[in-house]
């Protein structure tokens, strides 16, 4: 048996042109306006699409509305959350790290070439925005929302299955 359809975008509002393949010179169908589909696979900007009669088509993945997903593990009750405090210490350690990479590169003790040598692999993510705080945890794959006091799963860094 097939998986249910579980659409990851809709068509943008005034519907969307599709082709049959990644060639602007096939073109095919438009679909309508608001149609949920499954993002199948992208190869650029293109992306093929899965409608849920299960035509498929290929569009500018560019113009697709993306869906919000539920995040992994929270089909089941609210509970206590995480001290934001080691979260915060191991971003501003990262970021510690590829301002020293940057100083070096801007004070000519290493050059370019060593410097993408260095940072490759260092990644951060934090919005802060008064009280409020989205941190991105790369160990969980998955951007946390802080108030200050604690932490909560605001969205996961995988896309969604398809």
């Amino acid at each position: 048996m097939d998986d249910p359809f579980r659409p990851t975008h809709v068509a943008p509002q005034d519907g969307l042109p599709t082709w049959a393949g990644p060639d602007p010179s096939r073109p095919s169908a438009r679909i309508d306006p608001l149609l949920p589909v499954r993002l199948a696979e992208t190869s650029g900007d293109w992306a093929r699409i899965v409608c849920s009669n299960g035509w498929t088509a290929w569009v500018d993945g560019r113009m697709l509305i993306a869906l919000p997903q539920r995040p992994p593990g929270t089909v089941g009750p609210l509970a206590a959350t995480e001290d934001p405090r080691p979260l915060l210490a191991a971003l501003e350690q990262t970021l510690a790290r590829y301002r020293a990479l940057v100083d070096d590169l801007a004070d000519g003790r290493i050059d370019l070439a060593a410097f993408r040598t260095r940072s490759r692999g260092l990644r951060v993510g934090a919005v802060l925005d008064g009280p409020a705080a989205w941190l991105l945890d790369l160990d969980h794959g998955r951007w946390y929302y802080s108030d200050g006091t604690r932490l909560a799963t605001y969205a996961t860094v995988d896309r969604p299955p398809t």
